[in-house]
């Protein structure tokens, strides 16, 4: 019997292929999609460079800066699962066309923003229409590419955006902020949607669900809740201790919220995440390798971002290109992990494989010292950071949406999402507060002269660079535990309902 974890599926065999609207037309789909995830994926770190002029514009306080950035993580990270159910209930097409252009309007307003209160309102509503539009995205991708060698050089695109986005957003946000202006870098998101919507009202096609189960209300309310209040929490982290109710408060909700929304999904009869889709071996162990990538990830970019401009004087514009290495090799292991390795190898030894060989670099990267330069010290670890997370976050992507039927496939492609972002802000306060710690360590009893300043600054990334490695590391030894070896066995019925 094959097991629907992995199942991919070959098109062409009776009318799967005929029937299906987007088929012939699937590569022209695949650049709307990458166009849509792009954005939502850009918008995590492109505001990020230019806050600091935003700030000087708009006249808010320090304390106020980071409302900004968490505004749309909260909105966003929340309401993931509730967007994905959303676009399985009500149809793909309309999801991605109501989040498009709903996320460009509020973009706009972003970009038009006369005070705090407005920038932070456009940015909430970035992130609502984001959790529309990211589900759509990837159920999209799963429901149209169904050959098993299609849909590894589709994922392996797709993959390369999202690992690779968060910094083409550092690079973008600099050149907008640096040569135009900071409202550019809200104003950008215009012109992609714009593109995308244009592309998704003339090649999809909306097929209704033959699966029109009512809403999970109470799961709805606990899972939006639980997320919330994990968000919030560790948002908290960046800013207070870890023992200020603010941190431990909501998280231990959050905890008790999603526990709850656990044991309602097990008992409801219309449940908003079919246990069916997490309690896969293969997908829940995918899932927890997007998760555990996400936290490590952020060891890179947040603070080799700060070592670049702080201690070598990289501008915005430098900075962001200084890691365009990066993403291309991440984007090369990224469609040859899935294209050419999975179908062949499995997830299993991929995605292990792929988090070592991160390990390995961001272990690399903490030999930095402030006598480093970016050639001799950066460019090589950052290279084999990002050949080691285009190995393992494709596949993982890949195979936790692959044997999912149509009515779930957003739910399962929001679980995914959920995960990656989930993990991006546990590990930008996780990491944030011991790169503080490490500071607070070094500098005990020193006097605080310029070199005793800049050498407690490296020395706290390079303490973040090594926890980032060992939570790959952790992430290797528990995926390569949980995943199944073998490659994927194909299925023989595809789901194709838009």
């Amino acid at each position: 019997m094959p097991d629907s974890s992995t199942a991919v599926v070959e098109p062409g065999t009776g009318s799967a292929a005929a029937e299906d609207p987007h088929h012939a037309r699937r590569w022209l789909i695949l650049v709307v999609i990458a166009l849509a995830q792009l954005m939502v994926v850009l918008d995590a770190t492109i505001v990020n460079i230019a806050l600091p002029t935003a700030q000087h514009d708009l006249g808010f306080s320090s304390d106020a800066r980071q409302w900004v950035v968490t505004a749309y993580a909260l909105a966003f990270g929340s309401l993931l699962l509730l967007g994905g159910r959303v676009a399985d209930l009500f149809g793909r097409k309309y999801a991605l066309l109501i989040g498009l252009g709903g996320f460009a309007v509020a973009s706009a307003v972003g970009g038009a923003a006369n005070g705090f209160e407005m920038l932070v309102i456009a940015r909430a509503a970035q992130g609502v229409f984001g959790a529309l539009l990211a589900p759509a995205a990837l159920s999209l991708l799963t429901t149209t590419f169904t050959d098993v060698r299609e849909r590894g050089r589709a994922f392996g695109i797709f993959g390369a955006i999202a690992g690779g986005g968060a910094a083409v957003g550092l690079l973008l946000g600099g050149v907008l902020t640096e040569y135009l202006d900071w409202r550019w870098c809200m104003f950008v998101n215009i012109i992609i949607a714009v593109v995308a919507l244009a592309g998704g009202l003339s090649l999809l096609r909306h097929r209704p669900s033959e699966h029109r189960p009512r809403l999970d209300l109470p799961g709805t309310v606990a899972a939006s809740a639980g997320l919330f209040a994990v968000v919030y929490g560790f948002s908290n982290a960046e800013t207070h201790d870890w023992s200020s109710a603010l941190v431990w408060g909501f998280l231990a909700a959050g905890v008790v919220l999603l526990g709850v929304f656990a044991v309602l999904q097990s008992r409801v009869e219309h449940p908003l995440l079919p246990l069916r889709v997490v309690l896969d071996r293969n997908r829940g162990g995918a899932n927890l390798s997007v998760f555990l990538l996400g936290i490590g990830m952020f060891g890179i970019f947040l603070f080799l971002t700060y070592y670049l401009q702080q201690n070598l004087g990289f501008s915005p514009v430098t900075s962001g290109l200084a890691f365009l290495p990066m993403v291309g090799a991440l984007m090369l292991t990224a469609t040859t992990a899935t294209a050419v390795l999975l179908p062949r190898f499995g997830p299993r030894w991929l995605v292990a494989l792929g988090m070592l060989i991160a390990a390995v670099g961001m272990f690399w990267l903490s030999a930095l010292d402030v006598s480093s330069t970016y050639a001799g010290g950066v460019l090589f670890p950052l290279i084999v950071a990002g050949l080691g997370i285009g190995l393992s976050m494709a596949p993982a992507m890949n195979v936790a949406t692959a044997g999912v039927g149509a009515h779930d496939a957003g739910v399962a492609s929001a679980t995914v999402n959920t995960a990656q972002q989930i993990g991006g802000s546990i590990g930008t306060a996780l990491l944030s507060s011991i790169a503080a710690n490490a500071v607070s360590s070094f500098t005990a009893g020193r006097a605080m002269t310029p070199q005793v300043v800049a050498e407690a600054a490296v020395h706290s990334y390079t303490t973040a660079f090594t926890w980032a490695a060992w939570i790959f590391v952790l992430g290797a030894v528990a995926c390569g535990l949980l995943l199944k070896p073998g490659a994927p066995v194909q299925s023989e019925t595809p789901a194709v309902h838009m």
